[in-house]
């Protein structure tokens, strides 16, 4: 696998990546899993191991981890085991946590995307069910007089979790940001996560490592808990010079638990990393094997929606989109659904791609909004873009429309081609369309700029360009460009 060389080292990079499972309630119990409650009202017994309670398993978890599987291409484990993972720790009570460890219900599988138009994939290891642990307090919490003081909020404890690991095959911090971003959007695409990253349903633990080209897989370090694709990309490029410095300067690099500060932009050890075997894993006696039946499978394989690369593959197959195109079609639902609305709408689906990735996406990433946000429609947008392949409005005609539109200038009432065309008119951005009135300004030009008109017929093609300017000149750009060099080939032709 090749990649680029950061100060002579390559980097690699491998993520766990914590998704919170969309269901109601806990993944060994019934206590809600709804975000904001007050600190531990939603902890139950069964979440805290007390004396004689005993866990059951969530069906509506199991099945979001089988959807999970076959998205991305894994093998759904017929039959799965839980096991306790032992430490100690405030915020976990009981001393170990619920987690699978040798056979997890979903093994293997890809997940691809783009780094800019570049393709790459990334394989899986392993995908498993585990429960997530409680939160310590320690900013906004007081004690009982009053005091700053730590306290332990046991809401989480006992919410379910699908952790999905890769192998190292990441090189970069950007690809490792694509990834996170490509897994993100299938999660929610799903529906198995809500993928709200500031309340914690989908977590990012980023490990990094540094070799020389062609020697041993260097030591690595664990970012734990990243919450934006931005911070990934800070931390891990931190981390990655942070390691070559330390060997460059003769150092060994020590496996350990690192935090990342966002407001310093650095890493900093948490405690040394534990090994698998520090863990005393060990089957969780309390419950029995996951067995899940291939009939199971097939009932959630029927009801899942259409896939980001199935759409992708049919977009491109339908609408004659390139890959990266139909990729960036299917970032979430609600953008392909934008797309296809507005390319049947107005047949022109390149024209709506080009859009879509240029102007409606710089307006919606600039407010941090979603296509759904957008105050312009599919059907206005086709509209708008219909009168671009008619030739009634120019490229840059159509961005001054756009512009007009998005910020709510035209009447809301009215039909969309109304609308548009009330702009068009209202702006005087209507390209000439009258072949006669345009012969006679090309005359006056071609009459104007002889010497061009010389230069262009002893083979010089530049003059051309500038008689070409020039027609726009006279028109004030509302000549169809088309018409015009069509037109001046004609005449100077002949």
């Amino acid at each position: 696998m090749s990649s680029t060389l950061i100060r002579g080292y390559e980097v690699v990079i491998g993520l766990e990546t914590h998704v919170q499972l969309s269901t109601q309630s806990k993944i060994f119990s019934g206590a809600s899993t709804q975000f904001g409650a007050e600190p531990n009202t939603q902890s139950c017994p069964v979440d805290l191991a007390l004396p004689g309670t005993l866990p059951v398993m969530n069906k509506g978890a199991v099945e979001r981890a089988i959807e999970f599987g076959l998205a991305v291409g894994a093998q759904v484990a017929p039959r799965s085991i839980f096991a306790r993972k032992n430490y100690f720790y405030p915020d976990l009570p009981k001393g170990y946590q619920i987690s699978q460890y040798e056979v997890p219900v979903v093994q293997g599988g890809t997940v691809s995307f783009f780094v800019g138009e570049q393709p790459f994939t990334v394989r899986l290891v392993r995908a498993h069910l585990e429960e997530d642990a409680g939160k310590s307090l320690h900013d906004d919490f007081h004690g009982f007089n009053g005091e700053k003081s730590s306290g332990i909020d046991l809401n989480r404890a006992g919410t379910p979790l699908l952790e999905i690991v890769t192998e190292p095959d990441i090189r970069s911090s950007k690809e490792a940001a694509e990834y996170a971003r490509a897994l993100h959007t299938l999660v929610v695409w799903l529906g198995i996560c809500d993928g709200n990253m500031q309340e914690g349903s989908f977590r990012c633990d980023v490990n990094v490592s540094v070799r020389r080209p062609g020697a041993p897989l260097g030591t690595r370090r664990e970012i734990k808990n990243l919450n934006s694709f931005k911070h990934i990309v800070q931390a891990a490029d931190y981390e990655i010079n942070w390691q070559i410095d330390e060997i460059e300067d003769g150092r060994t690099i020590e496996q350990a638990t690192i935090l990342f500060n966002p407001d310093t932009g650095e890493t900093r050890a948490m405690r040394t990393k534990e090994d698998a075997h520090d863990y005393r894993y060990f089957p969780d006696p309390d419950l029995p094997p996951l067995v899940i039946a291939p009939e199971w499978v097939e009932r959630v394989k029927a009801r899942m929606p259409e896939l980001p690369r199935v759409m992708a593959a049919r977009f491109q197959a339908d609408y004659g989109l390139s890959e990266y195109d139909a990729t960036m079609m299917t970032q979430s639902k609600a953008f392909g659904a934008f797309f296809e609305t507005a390319a049947q709408a107005c047949g022109q689906p390149k024209l709506v791609s080009n859009w879509l990735m240029g102007e409606v996406s710089r307006r919606l990433n600039a407010a941090e909004q979603t296509v759904s946000d957008s105050p312009i429609s599919a059907a206005l947008l086709a509209a708008m873009i219909g009168r671009i392949a008619d030739g009634t409005i120019s490229n840059n005609g159509a961005k001054q429309v756009f512009e007009a539109l998005w910020d709510g200038e035209a009447a809301t009432t009215a039909p969309e081609q109304a609308r548009v065309d009330a702009v068009i008119e209202a702006k005087g951005l209507k390209q000439m369309s009258d072949t006669g009135e345009l012969e006679r300004i090309l005359d006056e030009v071609l009459a104007a700029n002889a010497k061009s008109v010389e230069e262009f017929r002893a083979g010089k093609e530049k003059a051309f360009n500038a008689l070409v300017g020039q027609a726009m000149k006279a028109t004030k750009g509302k000549a169809n460009p088309t018409a015009v060099n069509d037109l001046l080939k004609k005449k100077l032709g002949g």
